[in-house]
């Protein structure tokens, strides 16, 4: 049994957390933004009333925050990661959020005798409930056979992409292919069912065919149930995409079709649908045709 530390315990830190104590694990929390899930707590968690407490009672920490500024807080805010860390400690962020920042984060981190993995995830809520994510991860070898066993009870596809800030630029990039890829079924529902076909129908038809995916299956259905409760909310797609776009300008390239999807992304936050999962992006296309998917 391991004692971990973990930073943010939301719609996917919560499962993700659940499952390493379910494992046997030892689980020391900090609230971070709402109350710590009492069932954590029921099962032995330890809450701590900083992240430089957590740090100081655990081995292994690991942050699973919305944002880049989140994660710099988390690590280097007063009371924060860093002021409780000694040498030997493992540091694994699971937040989605800047490559450049990870990599400075990294040396950081490094700096003070410690180790560094960024390792991001796919799979939203389903997946990290069903402990099916995708975990991309960005580090050292060693340290990322070391923390291998607990990525396991967490996902199920783990891929050490390469040194550190890589596992983030791996999600930027399936965050470029989800978000368009909801773009696409988004108008094709859409479009099918102006036409005059049942959209369930289609989307049924659909997924025996090339064109069948997950988000077909999952962030389909939502657009035809009109279930957009998060899931992924929108305001965080648009963080991602964000990314994407700021570094292909850095690289000094052009992404076209991201760019797109996130204008239709800014006008449902515009909408007020921010906090809405991010399937919502089909009620901008429906307004945009003047007709509702059936």
């Amino acid at each position: 049994m391991s004692k971990i530390g973990f930073i943010g315990v939301g719609i996917m830190g919560r499962p993700m957390a659940g499952h390493l104590q379910a494992a046997g694990h030892q689980l020391f929390l900090v609230k971070h933004r709402s109350p710590l899930p009492q069932e954590l707590l029921d099962g032995g968690a330890v809450e701590c009333g900083s992240c430089q407490e957590v740090v100081q009672q655990t081995e292994i920490i690991i942050t699973m925050v919305p944002d880049t500024p989140d994660v710099e807080q988390a690590l280097f805010g007063p009371d924060g990661v860093a002021a409780g860390l000694s040498a030997g400690k493992t540091v694994v962020d699971m937040s989605s959020i800047s490559p450049i920042e990870t990599k400075k984060f990294a040396s950081r981190i490094n700096e003070l005798g410690c180790d560094y993995l960024d390792a991001p995830v796919s799979g939203g809520e389903v997946g990290a409930k069903n402990a099916a994510l995708t975990i991309m991860v960005g580090g050292p070898q060693a340290v990322f056979d070391r923390v291998k066993p607990l990525f396991e009870l967490m996902g199920k596809n783990i891929t050490l992409v390469g040194e550190n800030g890589t596992g983030q630029t791996c999600k930027v990039a399936n965050q470029i292919i989800v978000a368009l890829t909801i773009e696409a079924v988004s108008e094709a529902l859409v479009f099918a069912s102006k036409a005059g076909a049942d959209p369930a129908r289609v989307r049924e038809a659909l997924m025996g065919g090339f064109a069948g995916s997950r988000i077909l299956e999952v962030h389909g259905e939502r657009m035809i149930k009109r279930t957009f409760d998060p899931g992924f909310r929108i305001k965080l797609h648009q963080k991602d995409l964000n990314l994407a776009l700021d570094g292909a300008r850095a690289l000094n390239m052009s992404l076209p079709n991201t760019a797109k999807t996130q204008d239709l992304f800014n006008d449902c936050a515009d909408k007020g649908w921010a906090d809405k999962d991010h399937a919502v992006l089909v009620r901008a296309l429906e307004q945009l045709a003047n007709h509702e998917v059936a």
